[in-house]
């Protein structure tokens, strides 16, 4: 299951820590013993992953959720 999420309104987004712009990248997300491809923002400096609001309260909440009632 690999999530692609639109990066036309975070792509001027840079890291606090670096201020190195993001960049795309698949990234392991692990939930309750479960792992996922998602492609996401990341730092190409310090690794430092990017989720955004909608996602997190959106898709990953559902998962969470689906996860939890098994």
């Amino acid at each position: 299951m690999t999530e692609h999420i639109d990066l036309a309104d975070s792509a001027n987004w840079v890291c606090g820590r670096c201020n190195r712009t993001l960049e795309l990248k698949k990234v392991n997300v692990s939930y309750m013993g479960s792992s996922f491809p998602v492609d996401l923002p990341v730092c190409p400096e310090c690794g430092q992953v990017f989720v955004t609001e909608v996602l997190a309260t959106g898709k990953m909440a559902q998962v969470e959720q689906t996860l939890e009632d098994k």
